[in-house]
């Protein structure tokens, strides 16, 4: 996993300010894999196209390359992120090499645009 990583992070993603990006709640398991092999696992919290946060019960280090595993409507996503932000349990982690996994992120967030807007949902 090591050489992955090492290539993953020089193909981060240029998203400018991640914030910027429309977050749409979605609650599904999550597991990280870290650069050392240790599997946790959590649930997400919110979802856009540059990122996904969720809780998580053990700490991983801010900075750190992982692999994410999980399920959204639209299909399975394996994903390598950075872990860009944490409060308390909540961690916020930013996408790089997508695997080809962009297309289900983006369908999952249109669906999840429409669906919140029609519920009031911010």
């Amino acid at each position: 996993m090591e050489t992955q990583n090492q290539s993953a992070v020089g193909r981060v993603r240029e998203v400018g300010d991640a914030r910027r990006q429309p977050r749409f709640k979605i609650q599904v398991k999550i597991r990280i894999r870290s650069r050392t092999g240790e599997v946790l696992e959590g649930e997400t919290v919110d979802i856009s196209e540059s990122g996904i946060s969720a809780m998580l019960k053990i700490e991983v280090p801010l900075g750190e390359l992982v692999e994410l595993a999980f399920t959204l409507p639209f299909g399975q996503v394996k994903i390598y992120a950075m872990v860009r932000q944490r409060s308390a349990f909540r961690y916020g982690f930013q996408f790089v090499e997508s695997n080809g996994t962009d297309e289900v992120i983006h369908a999952t967030c249109s669906h999840l645009s429409v669906e919140q807007s029609l519920l009031g949902e911010p």
